[in-house]
């Protein structure tokens, strides 16, 4: 036996060889790398020409040698063996069949002792040809409990989210579980599932905490790095969820508003508001209430809503108890219609906010832009005090301001189109509402959404609190073009849904900005007809005005009071 240096490339392939199919690419590609790295650690065993001729034949190490002239060395060492009467076909079965690939466990022994050695991980993965993360996941290892890491070192592996949850609980916890689990002679096999289960903890990340690092460090939080996570976010977690959540409550104690509450949420993880509450879905206005809560990730949420005026006791005409001449007789009990009046009142909040945001920000032509104008001075909420009428302007502090902007220093009109854009953006905004209440501009302010595209600006509605607003008929609609499917019960498709469209959108046709054809086609018809007023503007009661143009707002009129 001799150990000679040789030229790769001068070795023949022996015939009798036990290995004739294929090795698959990725075999060929980790040999290929580990001889890169370090070279051959195991010189391929050769034996002389039977013809006596001074070359080599193959005897063991034939996917060696090839990956050798792979990467291009001239010179490799291989032990020179007599040459067997069978050429060498026994010695070649033998070595391919006992070789046997190393287990994980042993991998990640020789990994940590690469790495006492000064090894990176990165190192380590190109020389073996394998990811960083495959050798983060084998490192993993070192945090389980020494009896399941001698199972494992049969073959019985979990997977990679069953390791990393084993690895993350103490070794008291997993002594534990692993009493309950472990093999026996009538079951050899390992539930890793059932383990894992058993040690599964609820993380809280610290991405969601608005505590900072004092409140951490007070309530004794600890951070654990999440080695597999993206590495563009913050990774860090804690298993101490009581200590989470008290900081959180803590700071939001710290840091309530003027006119704040803390509330409590209910089943369906919506926060309980006080009684008589109206919760605020757009904009919330400066009397308007804040309310916080932790959602069910552990976050801090907060909702406005304002509390009702107290109401003004109505003058009868007489005494009785039916003064009014109502003929109360005549009640009929109508079905729920499809959108409740509080349905109503949320989208022309969410339209409002959408219409302020599509002014603010869609792209619009400047012809577009001052058609708006006009169109906006259209609307029911809006009047003006011309030479003609004593008529109060609404808004006009705010008008005028934007107004002042189209004036330079020394007090000349003077503008540029980009200060005028902005300031005709600005008027617009304070005078188009769709909010059912005496500030609504009617059809007019559905026209100027759906011309400026303000459909794409509404937020999601499939939310508890607004799918709660619509009948049975019109929720079981919502679930169409999606895979919920109706249940027995509507709240049970209700949650379906909220679930469903918690990282979706629901826009729901009633609140898109098209108005109906009929009635801007009748709203059309009036206002060109003569140049009398239209006595439908004048009405007495602002408040039932406001829905004039809106088909869906008067259909909520009618339905009897929930």
């Amino acid at each position: 036996m001799e150990l000679k240096f040789v030229d790769p490339r001068a070795l023949k392939d022996n015939p009798d060889k036990a290995r004739r199919s294929k090795s698959s690419p990725q075999a060929d590609a980790l040999l290929l790398a580990t001889i890169k790295a370090v070279g051959i650690v195991q010189p391929p065993v050769v034996a002389a020409e039977a013809d006596g001729g001074n070359g080599f034949v193959i005897d063991e190490g034939h996917r060696r040698v090839k990956q050798a002239i792979a990467a291009g060395l001239e010179e490799i060492a291989v032990l020179v063996v007599p040459r067997a009467e069978d050429g060498g076909a026994m010695r070649s079965l033998v070595t391919t069949i006992a070789h046997e690939q190393l287990n994980p466990v042993d991998q990640w022994r020789a990994i940590e002792r690469l790495v006492a050695l000064g090894w990176t991980e990165e190192a380590i993965g190109v020389a073996l040809a394998q990811s960083v993360r495959q050798i983060k996941k084998l490192r993993l290892l070192a945090n389980v409990l020494p009896a399941m890491l001698d199972h494992m070192a049969k073959g019985d592996m979990p997977d990679e989210r069953q390791l990393r949850t084993i690895a993350a609980a103490s070794l008291e916890e997993q002594k534990e579980v692993w009493k309950k689990h472990r093999p026996s002679k009538a079951d050899p096999q390992v539930s890793w599932w059932s383990v894992a289960q058993g040690l599964t903890k609820t993380r809280m990340y610290a991405r969601d905490a608005s505590f900072g690092d004092d409140l951490a460090q007070a309530y004794g939080i600890a951070w654990v790095e999440d080695l597999f996570a993206p590495a563009d976010e913050d990774s860090r977690y804690t298993s101490d969820v009581e200590a989470f959540l008290g900081a959180q409550q803590e700071w939001m104690t710290n840091n309530l508003p003027k006119k704040g509450m803390l509330v409590e949420v209910n089943g369906w993880g919506q926060p309980e508001l006080p009684q008589k509450a109206e919760r605020v879905h757009g904009k919330p206005a400066k009397s308007d209430c804040t309310a916080m809560y932790l959602d069910r990730d552990g976050k801090v949420q907060s909702v406005h809503y304002r509390m009702p005026e107290a109401k003004k006791a109505k003058a009868r005409d007489d005494g009785g108890p039916g003064a009014g001449g109502a003929d109360d007789t005549g009640i009929v009990s109508t079905s729920r219609p499809d959108v409740t009046r509080k349905g109503i009142e949320i989208i022309g909040d969410l339209r409002t906010d959408a219409l302020h945001e599509a002014l603010a920000r869609a792209p619009i032509e400047d012809d577009t832009l001052m058609a708006l104008l006009v169109l906006a001075f259209a609307g029911q909420n809006v009047s003006v005090a011309s030479g003609a009428r004593d008529i109060s302007y609404f808004g006009s502090a705010s008008l005028g301001q934007h107004a002042a902007r189209l004036f330079n220093p020394e007090g000349v009109f003077e503008f540029d189109m980009d200060t005028l854009r902005s300031a005709v953006r600005s008027v617009l905004i304070d005078v188009l509402s769709c909010r059912e209440n005496r500030s609504n501009s009617g059809i007019v302010a559905r026209v100027a959404g759906d011309a400026i595209g303000a459909d794409n600006f509404l937020p999601n509605m499939g939310s508890e609190e607004f799918l709660s607003c619509l009948s049975r008929p019109a929720l079981e609609g919502s679930c169409k073009d999606t895979p919920v499917l109706p249940r027995q019960k509507v709240k049970d498709t209700r949650a379906a849904l909220v679930e469903h469209f918690r990282e979706g959108r629901l826009i729901h046709p009633a609140a898109l900005f098209a108005p109906d054809k009929a009635r801007l086609s009748s709203w059309l018809t009036r206002k060109a007809a003569s140049g009398e007023d239209d006595p439908d503007d004048q009405l007495e009661d602002p408040q039932a005005a406001a829905d004039a143009g809106d088909a869906e707002a008067e259909q909520a009129f009618r339905e009897a009071a929930e």
